[in-house]
């Protein structure tokens, strides 16, 4: 049980991090609404994806990326 409170300072921090970051990208592509979404899979986030497409911080291995990027290319 000692673990517990590691593991939860180990989660706030990596979040912080993450947002930290998010504000960060938002001041490079404002078109993304990073600050806003965090990086979560929201509808706001998809439905920048789909307008601009993925920008060279979205990670091209995940799947829905993946998807995005063939099917943009095969139009």
């Amino acid at each position: 049980m000692q673990s517990i409170p590691v593991i939860s300072a180990a989660s706030i921090l990596a979040k912080v991090s993450r947002d930290k970051f998010m504000y960060e990208l938002d001041k490079e592509y404002p078109e993304y609404a990073f600050a806003k979404h965090k990086g979560y899979g929201t509808k706001l986030h998809r439905d920048l994806l789909l307008k601009y497409g993925p920008c060279k911080e979205h990670r091209k291995s995940f799947k829905p990326i993946q998807k995005l990027i063939n099917n943009h290319n095969s139009l």
